[in-house]
């Protein structure tokens, strides 16, 4: 039963990866060959193109739901969005520009992590009685990881494209192979685990399962059965969430001003350097928190015992910093480095999917708003793709966390987690390689741009 189960899931995400991939291969030819919407918009120094086609039913919008669906649904779950699927999706299947499919997959982003972080407040923590989501991570990671986004937004505009592409493959293909092993060593530890459960069942060594406890499952203490309501109300911290919109809010409206500011003037790097402050004001308040609190006793977050030294507590700035660059970079949520960074210190995968979520939720919610106001996406579109990610969040999560309290095995959101950068690591790289040789092949200007010529 494990061998089967593990071969399907292993087989489904391969499936899901080889599928995306032979579509971006096919379509890459032919896109363009449908009716779209081409407008015009002059700016100082060129002229940028924007392709919108007709949302109208077509074999493309039916694949392009499909894959939507599923890649919001999985990478939900996986707790890293789906930034890398759905960018190639829209250019390539559906037909849209760079700069507008970047756009429409943040608002597919927000519109799943929206609906997973609704469905995970109202479910409770699976060994503590604590909330699912740990707001001591997310205030922690995201301040950075906004910081981080608009220093990727800054260096897409001067990094070449080839150069972008091999940090994406190199970077992918990292995280996704140390996921998924870790996912492996998780099955191994499970199978154990529910072995030896299993056999002293049988012998009937225990009175009633007092003795036998599933730490990665079971409650350590005897709880108390709450309503919906009440682990709804439960779940919610308005202290932390109005800090964290608080900080939302403060770089949102950074945003809107800087851009209504002449580039590279006084007022647009005092407002540039201005983020820099705050992110590094909440990130400080937190770590000094936790640092204090790892002083008097041993800190334990999320049933994974973490030691915030220092050092541990740098390196997290430094992903999260990390995986807002990814993010500006791409068009994603960031959580293709926020989702592995969590299981890798220790958190288990139903809290390090729920909390990665919820920061990809604020993250991405603050692009889709800036994009509305620049007015970088048509809104049909936006609002039929992103009523699909809302539905494929929700499901996703009911389905698989049904699955994982089924055959007690949360490993299950790991190798989703890893299939998913996987498949973002395959379009996105093919999707590079090929605009890449086309770039020498026209002779193109291959080099680092000027950042102020290129605003």
């Amino acid at each position: 039963m494990a061998m089967a189960t593990r071969g399907f899931v292993f087989y489904l995400l391969s499936g899901f990866s080889v599928a995306i991939t032979l579509s971006v291969l096919f379509l890459n030819s032919n896109v363009g060959s449908h009716s779209n919407e081409r407008i015009f918009l002059s700016s100082s120094n060129s002229v940028t193109e924007k392709v919108w086609p007709k949302l109208e039913f077509s074999w493309r919008i039916v694949l392009a739901t499909v894959i939507g669906f599923l890649g919001s649904a999985c990478g939900t779950v996986g707790g890293v969005g789906g930034g890398g699927i759905f960018v190639p999706m829209l250019t390539l299947i559906v037909g849209f520009d760079t700069k507008s499919a970047a756009a429409i997959s943040k608002c597919m982003i927000m519109g799943a992590s929206a609906s997973s972080v609704w469905y995970n407040l109202r479910v409770p923590h699976p060994t503590k009685d604590v909330p699912i989501l740990d707001y001591d991570l997310a205030l922690l990671f995201q301040p950075m990881l906004l910081l981080g986004i608009t220093v990727g937004v800054a260096l897409s505009v001067v990094f070449p494209y080839w150069l972008i592409t091999v940090l994406i493959i190199i970077l992918f293909l990292g995280t996704s192979s140390r996921s998924f092993f870790k996912g492996i060593q998780m099955w191994k530890e499970e199978t154990d685990l529910n072995q030896e459960l299993a056999k002293q069942n049988e012998t009937l060594v225990n009175s009633h399962g007092e003795l036998l406890i599933d730490a990665e499952y079971e409650p350590l203490v005897p709880r108390e059965d709450k309503s919906d309501l009440e682990i709804l109300r439960f779940n919610l911290s308005w202290k932390n969430i109005l800090l964290l919109i608080a900080v939302w809010a403060s770089f949102l409206l950074i945003q809107i001003v800087k851009n209504d500011v002449a580039p590279c003037g006084i007022w647009y790097w005092a407002l540039f350097f201005s983020q820099f402050p705050i992110a590094l004001g909440v990130f400080g308040y937190e770590a000094v928190k936790l640092y204090t609190e790892h002083k008097k006793r041993t800190q334990y977050i999320c049933g994974a015992s973490i030691e915030w030294t220092p050092m541990h507590i740098a390196f997290c700035a430094f992903c999260g910093i990390l995986g807002g660059t990814v993010g500006g970079l791409l068009g994603s949520g960031g959580g293709f480095i926020l989702g592995p960074l969590l299981l890798e210190i220790g958190v288990i995968p139903q809290v390090a999917s729920a909390t990665a979520t919820f920061v990809m939720m604020f993250s991405s919610s603050l692009s889709v708003v800036e994009f509305y106001l620049l007015k970088r996406f048509p809104i049909p579109y936006a609002l039929y793709l992103m009523a699909v990610s809302v539905l494929a969040g929700f499901w996703g999560q009911y389905f698989i966390r049904k699955l994982v309290a089924i055959l007690k095995r949360a490993s299950l959101i790991v190798f989703l987690l890893s299939g998913v950068i996987f498949a973002s690591a395959l379009t996105m790289g093919v999707v590079g390689i090929e605009k890449s040789i086309t770039m020498i092949q026209n002779h193109e200007f291959m080099g680092f741009l000027g950042f102020c010529s290129s605003q």
